[in-house]
């Protein structure tokens, strides 16, 4: 008479070291991407606030009839925001141009149009 020996039903230390490995190269690979993507959305998010920003140096100037060159402070356009100014998503900060003239950020440079 044969007897079967059953093998357990665990796995062996390689097929479990391979499945790290393979883990491994995956975060390698995703870790820098995420990072990119990080700062691209910050770009964007900045770009976007000068806009709004700049939208604002506009609608100030006509209300308070007022020509291009002429330049409102922090409090004056934070009035035409929600929750006040905005603040850049980079932690750079934004310079409010005259009328007319585009702001900027200390991180993202100026908006590209």
């Amino acid at each position: 008479m044969k007897i079967k020996q059953m093998r357990a039903g665990g796995f062996t230390l390689v097929e479990i070291m391979i499945v790290v490995a393979i883990i491994g190269l995956l975060i390698a690979v995703a870790v820098p991407n995420f990072s990119k993507m990080r700062k691209d959305a910050q770009k964007t998010a900045c770009h976007a606030q000068l806009k709004q920003i700049d939208g604002s140096k506009e609608m100030w100037a006509t209300q308070e009839k007022r020509a291009d060159g002429d330049t409102p402070n922090e409090s004056q356009l934070g009035a035409y925001f929600k929750d006040g100014m905005p603040t850049c998503p980079g932690g750079g900060s934004y310079s409010i141009a005259p009328v007319g003239t585009d702001g900027t950020c200390s991180v993202h440079a100026k908006l590209a149009q």
